[in-house]
């Protein structure tokens, strides 16, 4: 399985368990140093930039964003 299959397999969890796995997630984030959290946050955003400038994922506004935040907190 690649990380777009895993993505596409939690996103389609319900928003609780989503939740819970995010939480899991960021507290594992604990153990790694300060140096390697910087390095593969700049790993990171350098994909994300990469993605985006190749045109492979499209940007959303701010206000879309904000409702969609709003309509699943509802």
């Amino acid at each position: 399985m690649n990380l777009a299959q895993l993505e596409a397999e939690i996103f389609s969890l319900p928003l609780q368990d989503r939740a819970a796995l995010a939480q899991r997630l960021l507290l594992s984030l604990e153990e790694v140093s300060e140096a390697d959290f910087e390095r593969l946050w700049g790993e990171e955003s350098a994909r994300r930039v990469a993605d985006f400038d190749s045109g492979k994922v499209q940007s959303i506004s701010g206000k879309v964003v904000a409702e969609k935040a709003r309509a699943l907190l509802k």
